[in-house]
């Protein structure tokens, strides 16, 4: 055995650690391979009498020969004493009494296809599933002997005097307790918990709970790409394949103040209490609904009642897996001594979003902490709202995580009140299109695979992470012909938080734009990087063409758009010149690309490249409308490419929905900031 202080040495034979894997071929990869001969975790496992019962659960649920053969995996033993408290909690004398389906259950919970030393599991959860499919949650604290030691799902821990114990084709990382993931649903899981019995009272009362026991679309199946195959594609020069995800789940995300929250900061202890503060907020934000039949206490299950609404603002219509998943995993991409990491997701509450960000830029901390995640935080030289911090996890004596989703303690009650109405989210809303989907963040779609390494042409393997299309009718509030590509992260692409997503082929595609805060003149803008390779298509705003066919082709120093008065160093102008410059790109519906954000210059670089500095990424306009945010409104983008016959190409990398108030700046030397 070969301890993995020792790490190093696998650095530089080129192993990815700590990056996700999902959805990843069984088959190892020979850059996986160690340079020593030693044990397999099967030989581990025989070898080491402690963990007995364990192995014989291994043997039973047939899984020994995958741990006899080459790969890169992260084994979670018990220790026998582990075994004999669960079977004890379980009623039973021995393992023989355990199923052959317990077994394998137990057997895949503690093992995953990816390979995690200690020092590369962060708090939040392990960035690969199990290979029971559920997230294993981390957190860190101390021992019995007061060594620091990760923890796993609250509870178990890796045992210090064993942990990081590698073998040939992985990583044994001993625990001192069975992990268990619950399958249940979320209101039930959420139910168990008596710190939170307020809100789950509430829950139950407005009918929202009812909601919240969708799991899978029983109609769509994809396993091993039985029903739609895999699809090849060029982008650029990339040779590329993807397939339609295997199967369609529904999850949910709940933000919920504690009993503790409500009474201390708000005096709130009853049902009727909390009705009283949801309509002292949302009267205000909904006047015409606060004299209808539908208002009143007796009427909770109405979607327009005021507790109705307060609920169901707390709940996202999508599996956030955990902690670190709330905004971009490892901040890729985002300059975080400028930015803030960001990122919009819709509510249960129709047309309404939360803002999610984690503080990174010290400027303007004010008395929040660094490293933190904030929902609704606007705090700058005018305003000062710090929003509600998302704690990074829940007490070990209970449950958080459930079969469809999981849910996060928060600091304050969550509110689409007036003041995140029209100061909180009266900003520019950048959202990278993958964020528009719940479907991409619950079927672990997002951010999947090991962003710094390139695939091989046309890739079957899935070895560094799988490219998706989406068939029509898999995303909600989407229309598609041709195909409809996400791209996995690669942190050297031209590409906001590290990925993309493209239509290929005779696109004509439709889909809902995210809501609004509030109405008026908003422009929607589209970030991309154009490429020879790509196509154009016209744009359409609920049904109407807006303006000339966009051409993905052109950089900014094309002669119909700046010219040869296009630089890239930005940087070195003064205010005056900065405006002048925005402006000449605004005048012709264009901006520079995202000054926050940026890719590293090759595939496993170290030198980087903003993305404003570059002609060929950058924002387009695509119209400037009068929304309503009551409504919804649609965006088509449909192929008029002839000259590529069936092989157009145009991406979507990132949207943005900007209010007049930022995009209407007109005071000489002003700007809006080029973040």
């Amino acid at each position: 055995m070969k301890r993995i202080f020792r790490y190093t040495l696998m650095l530089v034979l080129g192993i990815g650690f700590g990056v996700s894997l999902s959805g990843c071929s069984d088959e190892p990869d020979e850059a996986n391979y160690y340079t020593f001969t030693g044990e397999m975790m099967s030989e581990y496992l025989y070898g080491h009498s402690e963990f007995s019962s364990f192995t014989a659960v291994v043997e039973r649920a047939g899984m020994m020969d995958l741990l006899s053969a080459y790969g890169a995996y992260t084994c979670f033993p018990p220790t026998n004493d582990a075994f004999d408290q669960y079977l004890k909690k379980k009623g039973l004398a021995s393992i023989d009494q355990l199923s052959d389906a317990d077994c394998d259950t137990i057997a895949r919970t503690h093992l995953v296809n990816n390979m995690y030393s200690t020092s590369e599991m962060n708090d939040g959860v392990l960035t690969t599933a199990n290979m029971n499919q559920r997230y294993i949650e981390i957190t860190h604290d101390l021992d019995a002997d007061s060594n620091a030691v990760v923890f796993l799902n609250r509870s178990a821990h890796i045992i210090y005097e064993l942990q990081d114990d590698s073998v040939e084709n992985g990583i044994m990382q001993p625990i001192n307790e069975v992990l268990e993931s619950s399958n249940r649903m979320l209101p039930d899981v959420m139910r168990t918990n008596p710190r939170i019995s307020l809100f789950n009272e509430a829950l139950r009362q407005t009918g929202l709970s009812d909601s919240l026991y969708k799991y899978i679309d029983p109609n769509y199946d994809n396993t091993k790409n039985s029903r739609y195959p895999r699809y090849k594609y060029t982008s650029h020069v990339n040779k590329e394949t993807a397939t339609a995800p295997e199967k369609k789940k529904y999850g949910f995300t709940c933000f919920v103040p504690t009993d503790s929250i409500l009474r201390e900061k708000y005096g709130i202890t009853t049902l009727e209490q909390l009705y009283n503060k949801a309509c002292e907020i949302y009267d205000a934000v909904y006047p015409d609904d606060a004299s209808a039949e539908s208002h009143g206490f007796d009427h909770l299950t109405d979607r327009r009642n005021p507790l109705n609404r307060f609920i169901a603002y707390h709940i996202l219509t999508r599996d956030v897996k955990g902690w670190n998943y709330l905004t971009p995993l490892n901040d890729i991409g985002i300059i975080t001594t400028l930015m803030n990491p960001i990122d919009w997701y819709e509510t249960m509450l129709p047309h309404t979003m939360l803002k999610f960000e984690r503080l990174t830029v010290l400027k303007y901390a004010g008395p929040s902490t660094i490293g933190q995640r904030y929902i609704n935080r606007c705090y700058n030289d005018e305003y000062n709202i710090l929003g509600s911090m998302v704690e990074r996890t829940i007490e070990k004596d209970y449950v958080q995580d459930a079969l469809n989703g999981r849910y996060f303690y928060v600091d304050d009650l969550l509110a689409f009140s007036e003041t995140t109405r029209d100061i909180v989210h009266n900003t520019r809303i950048r959202m990278d299109f993958s964020t528009i989907f719940p479907e991409l963040m619950t079927n672990d779609i997002r951010q999947n695979g090991n962003p710094k390494v390139q695939d091989p042409e046309f890739d079957e393997t899935a070895k560094y992470g799988n490219n998706y299309y989406f068939p029509n009718g898999y995303l909600d509030n989407v229309t598609t012909s041709g195909y409809f590509v996400y791209r996995r992260p690669h942190d050297y692409y031209d590409s906001y938080e590290g990925d993309e997503m493209n239509l290929f082929g005779n696109f004509d595609f439709t889909f809902r734009i995210p809501p609004v805060p509030y109405e008026g003149d908003w422009q929607i803008r589209l970030g991309y990087a154009a490429e020879p390779t790509r196509g154009i298509a016209q744009i359409y705003f609920d049904g109407k063409p807006q303006g000339i066919p966009l051409d993905m082709t052109k950089n900014l120093d094309h002669p119909s758009i700046l010219g040869s008065d296009w630089t890239g160093e930005y940087s070195k102008m003064s205010i005056t010149d900065l405006a002048a410059d925005q402006k000449a790109l605004k005048n012709k519906g264009y901006y520079r690309g995202a000054a926050g954000g940026y890719r590293y210059n090759g595939a496993g670089g170290t030198t980087t490249t903003i993305f404003a500095t570059q002609s060929w990424t950058y924002r387009m306009v695509l119209c400037t409308v009068h929304l309503d945010p009551n409504e919804d409104h649609f965006l088509r983008i449909r192929c008029v490419s002839t000259a590529k016959g069936n092989d157009n190409e145009f991406m979507l990398d990132y949207l943005e929905l900007v209010p007049k108030s930022i995009y209407g700046v007109t005071d000489e030397g002003q700007i809006e900031d080029m973040l």
